[in-house]
């Protein structure tokens, strides 16, 4: 959202576009949209951005928008008729590519403002150099930044759109995938001063070497003052001196080298803390952080390299008070982590809970009540707010603001927290209750209170809501699966991008969706518009429907007992004898009163897989009892390829195809109603495209295993179970380890015992030494055998490296330290196993990253 005000007709002339209205109209624009799926804020003052990827065309939502009162539309093609509202026609702004058109107003926007810009790039830390700059700056300067990690094409134009005159500084992310991105970043930061953190291995897949990322990502600063970066990173000095585009830019470097303009001279880790000795020109300088972490030390000199720079700027924000400089370096000592994800967790009395204390600002609000919309299984919602702080305007009408953001999403609940919002308390309609501190909160609410909703916990950091999510959170012991939300939509657009035109999609969500969860799982999907939901069983579905899932839902294995529940909340069978469509029958004729409509059902075929389906000789027989009871509907016919992923069976699969083409062509061709067939999973949409019929399955895919190692290079892993050490003990040579003595120390060793056994999911056949879990990024054998709840690890080797270990510290059992591929390799088996075998005792922890 900006203050600043465009008309309808100035925006048509920044972007080069074609003005369509009626009446005359030429609406004033606040707000940009580019999702649909989320609340509309200020409807009349909204344009919709109806931008168009391979995956998805946003000028398919403009009817919807136009409905919920949206009058403005950025697009590419002008849609078939649009029934207007009461409040008139839209109007529509004409542009060639809309993504180009955002980019290009964003750009202009940027251009309205004089005070620094910095950008921030690189390929690790950029989220924390931003926000711990953020930390520091501003209580002294009035800073406006990316929210959480907008720094895309398309989150960067967003960011820059928050730029607002009462602002002297912002700070903006910027990321790249792959090259030719980087320039029209450029165009839109224009960024002041640049900083360049580090140099990994992300998106490497898309660069042929470090030099060519590097030199894409200067791109970002050919018009900058200057830029700041560590001197030990040799390629990007090497990359400068080679841009000639870049030759007037200024450099600050730090590292130990004498030519650093920050020389570092010493850096000493204490207990809890880093002491960073530096000198500029023979002045000795110190900062400490509370951290001892490596990446934290270069990501906290990187800000200090900033201070050092602004303090010798002849700019508005060098200062004449020379203490500045000084106050600024004292505050390293109070940095505060960030927290790089938004949590979703199972909390006391049935509810769900939504962490969100990384920042408070109004944006990072806004995409906070988004998530919380979209939490489906409970029908209340509850906001827990703290004031909001450094926003630089006036606190009444920010606040009024802010309590508009909250009517739109439909809150049931606020809970303030903070002197600003006790004060402005008034301006919230819905239910609530208000305290000047968290501390009155955790004296005075009744925590019991809280049941079957779903609670946003959405706090500035000086207020400690740390206490009200440990007051909140369900207790669990110490292994938890933590499944990454932001890595499951990755994946589902990964294979979103193979499909042709029209084709849908069904998200397979059986077996707790393949370990990691069911209702949680399906929120998400269903927000993202997939298709169909797929379950094993009944209950699962049953458990969707509470939940308030509305997608349809395909229960692949229907039970006589369950057939009444089926119908009695609206779930769609899969058919695959003559039997179980008898037992449907009969339970429609039994619900006659309560079921309503047609019965969807989804007929499966046996084409060489040999599990359940019907065969070519069954066909005559079901054609004729569906054509004979009008309450039965065929929604789609699919059968299951034996070895999509095995190039060595490709005839195989091309002799299945042939007979599913045949075998459906016999029931379609009785039937006076379109159907869709579907056959391939995931390897299958990968390997087969010309064969994706009118919809595909993807199930393990979802979930990050890839069909093959190039493929798997392109997914995100989704699930990561972890797990800490409990305690460490000295085992000397000779001494054994466990049950029937089986763990027998060759040498004197160390162990560590971790809280997780084969009650959690945990095969007994990865003990003595056949499996390992990561300690400190380092390989720890298990050693003896694999108890109920526990097993000990082998950390010798974990301490020869080098490596600190403590009780508390984390141990990772599967993630993208240890691939859970891998360890179904030990196991010969397949990752379905591993995954779906996590105990439901192990707590589930979901995340935004």
């Amino acid at each position: 959202m900006t203050q600043t005000k465009y008309t309808s007709s100035k925006i048509a002339q920044i972007t080069n576009g074609k003005l369509i209205t009626s009446g005359g109209k030429n609406p004033v624009i606040r707000d940009l949209m580019i999702d649909s799926r989320h609340q509309v804020e200020n409807p009349e003052e909204s344009m919709f951005i109806a931008l168009v990827s391979i995956r998805n065309d946003g000028h398919k939502y403009i009817r919807e928008l136009v409905n919920r009162g949206v009058t403005c539309f950025l697009v590419s093609n002008l849609p078939d008729e649009v029934q207007g509202t009461s409040t008139g026609q839209p109007t529509f702004i004409l542009v060639p590519d809309t993504l180009a058109a955002l980019q290009k107003l964003a750009a202009f926007h940027r251009r309205e403002f004089d005070y620094p810009v910095v950008a921030v790039t690189g390929s690790n830390g950029k989220t924390i150099v931003k926000e711990w700059l953020y930390q520091l700056l501003s209580p002294d300067f009035k800073v406006i930044r990316s929210p959480k990690s907008y720094n895309s094409q398309i989150g960067v134009p967003l960011s820059i759109w928050n730029m607002e005159t009462q602002y002297n500084l912002a700070i903006i992310e910027a990321g790249i995938s792959q090259p030719g991105e980087m320039e029209k970043l450029e165009e839109i930061i224009y960024p002041t001063i640049g900083i360049f953190t580090m140099i990994g291995p992300a998106h490497d897949e898309l660069f042929s070497d470090d030099a060519e990322k590097v030199t894409e990502k200067l791109k970002l600063f050919r018009n900058a003052e200057i830029l700041i970066y560590n001197s030990d990173y040799q390629v990007i000095t090497d990359q400068l001196d080679r841009s000639p585009d870049l030759a007037n830019l200024k450099t600050f470097t730090w590292g130990k080298r004498d030519t650093d303009d920050l020389r570092i001279q010493r850096i000493v880790k204490e207990e809890n803390q880093t002491i960073i000795q530096g000198s500029i020109q023979e002045k000795e300088m110190e900062i400490t952080i509370p951290f001892i972490d490596n990446a934290s030390i270069d990501n906290a000199i990187h800000c200090w390299a900033f201070v050092q720079v602004q303090e010798s700027r002849n700019s508005q924000l060098a200062t004449r008070n020379s203490q500045l400089a000084t106050r600024i370096s004292l505050r390293f000592t109070s940095l505060t982590p960030v927290a790089m994800r938004l949590e979703l967790k199972e909390a006391i009395n049935s509810c769900s809970l939504i962490n969100d204390s990384y920042n408070s600002d109004i944006n990072s609000l806004s995409i906070a009540l988004d998530l919380l919309m979209q939490q489906n299984q409970h029908k209340n919602k509850t906001l827990i707010l703290s004031d909001i702080l450094q926003t630089g305007r006036d606190q009444e009408e920010f606040y009024k603001e802010v309590a508009r953001i909250v009517i739109s999403r439909e809150v049931d609940r606020i809970i303030g927290i903070g002197p600003e919002l006790f004060r402005y308390q008034e301006m919230f309609p819905m239910k609530r209750v208000f305290y000047e501190t968290t501390e009155d909160f955790l004296i005075q609410f009744p925590l019991s209170s809280f049941r079957d909703e779903s609670i946003l916990l959405k706090g500035a950091r000086k207020f400690g809501f740390e206490q009200i999510s440990q007051a909140l959170q369900q207790k669990a012991h110490e292994t938890i699966l933590e499944i990454n939300l932001q890595a499951l939509v990755h994946n589902l657009n990964y294979f979103r991008a193979k499909l042709n035109p029209g084709v849908k999609i069904m998200a397979m969500v059986k077996a707790f969706s393949y370990g990691s969860g069911s209702f949680e799982i399906a929120n998400l999907l269903q927000f993202h518009r997939v298709d169909y939901l797929a379950v094993a069983y009944t209950d699962e579905g049953v458990e969707l429907r509470k939940a308030d899932i509305t997608l349809p839902i395909m229960v692949m294995s229907p039970e006589d007992q369950s057939l009444d529940s089926l119908l009695a909340w609206n779930l769609e069978p899969e058919i695959y004898s003559l039997r179980i469509l008898q037992m449907l029958e009969e339970a429609i004729e039994r619900n006659y009163t309560s079921t309503q409509g047609i019965v969807r059902i989804h007929i499966k075929l046996d084409t060489g897989m040999h599990r359940l389906g019907f065969g070519p000789q069954d066909l005559n027989a079901l054609i004729e009892v569906v054509k004979q009871n009008p309450r039965l509907h065929i929604q789609s016919i699919f059968s299951h390829l034996a070895a999509s992923e095995a190039k060595g069976h490709d005839s195989f699969t091309t002799d299945q195809v042939n007979r599913f083409r045949k075998m459906s062509e016999a029931i379609t061709r009785e039937l006076d109603y379109p159907v869709l067939l579907h056959i391939l999973n995931s390897a299958g949409i990968s390997r087969f495209p010309a064969i994706q019929f009118d919809m595909v399955r993807s199930g393990i895919g979802l979930y990050g295993i890839g069909y093959n190692r190039e493929e798997q290079k392109r997914l995100r892993n989704v699930t990561t179970l972890r797990t800490v050490i409990v305690q460490i003990k000295e085992v000397k040579r000779g001494e054994t380890v466990g049950y029937n003595r089986a763990g027998k120390a060759g040498k004197d060793t160390t162990i560590a015992i971790v809280p997780v056994g084969y009650a959690d999911g945990l095969n007994r056949k990865l003990g003595n030494r056949i499996g390992h879990m990561m300690v400190k990024g380092q390989p720890a054998p298990i050693i003896g055998n694999i108890c109920m709840d526990l097993c000990m690890l082998d950390i010798t080797e974990v301490l020869a490296a080098g490596k600190e270990v403590e009780e508390g510290d984390q141990v990772i059992v599967f993630g993208d330290q240890l691939p859970v591929s891998e360890l179904a390799k030990i196991l010969d088996t397949i990752p379905y196993e591993i995954m779906t075998g996590i105990s439901r005792r192990v707590k589930r922890i979901y995340f935004y990253e």
